[in-house]
């Protein structure tokens, strides 16, 4: 493989291996055939959206402002330069269909983290929904490219993470991060992010190039439903560092809230 092609292999990994709340943050624009995606991340993107203007709840600690903003704009630039181009010219050349059916796929092996995480959080019936729903739509979903669960016995999926389950017991953000290639978090969440990996079934490939190429299209194809959203981000915003500071903040909060 040529030596470009793994670096951004490698970026894309490094965004999918921790990926858990993307930056940008407007509702995506599909086609019918999106209706059957099961993407935790759609709520995000429409509450996102919606609380930028709301007024910021209290306790928002940025005491490495400085150095947070540095990577923003870090960060910035590798979309502009680097991500967005790979993006667009996915998008271009994957039909919809197969961008929706992977994401499916992968959604439905996610299901661990949903699983375990609705049972800390002591709600074994949502727990046991989410190993039915998996059992569905491995089966009669073909590896879950389909959600049958969804479309015949109105199962919903639970986006549920340690980061929410660290909230629930009162836990609460620490101090606010930016993160190189990931975006937003805080140390609650990064600490979530982390014991979260324990729980995704592709980091036990033993291949670690299956690992990369694997984690590199399930973030390409996720990212690729958000394409342009970021750009909005920025023209609503009179300072895009602190719209997406407030957005995540608030967007977690009402997670853990639910």
């Amino acid at each position: 493989m040529p030596q470009s092609k793994t670096i951004i292999f490698m970026m894309l990994f490094i965004f999918g291996f921790f990926l858990h709340a993307p930056i940008h943050a407007a509702s995506p624009k599909t086609d019918q055939a999106d209706t059957e995606i099961q993407d935790d991340d759609w709520a995000f993107d429409d509450e996102f959206d919606e609380n930028i203007d709301k007024p910021v709840p209290p306790g928002i600690w940025d005491p490495l402002e400085k150095m947070n903003r540095c990577i923003f704009k870090i960060n910035d630039t590798l979309y502009f330069w680097c991500i967005k181009p790979v993006v667009q010219t996915y998008n271009h050349y994957t039909p919809s269909p197969v961008r929706v059916g992977l994401m499916n796929f992968f959604n439905n092996i996610n299901m661990p983290q949903r699983a375990v995480n609705c049972l800390l959080q002591l709600r074994p019936i949502d727990s046991g929904t989410e190993i039915i729903a998996f059992a569905v739509n491995s089966t009669i979903g073909v590896a879950g490219f389909t959600t049958p669960s969804k479309t015949y016995f109105n199962l919903e999926s639970h986006n549920e993470d340690l980061g929410q389950t660290l909230g629930s017991y009162g836990i609460g953000n620490g101090f606010y991060l930016v993160l190189p290639f990931l975006g937003s978090s805080t140390l609650r969440d990064l600490t979530g992010s982390i014991g979260d990996n324990y729980l995704d079934p592709v980091n036990y490939i033993e291949d670690s190039y299956v690992v990369i190429g694997v984690s590199s299209v399930r973030t390409l194809n996720a990212m690729s439903f958000r394409a342009g959203e970021y750009e909005k981000i920025k023209e609503m915003a009179f300072e895009p560092y602190s719209a997406v500071k407030d957005g995540y903040i608030q967007y977690r909060t009402k997670q853990i809230e639910k």
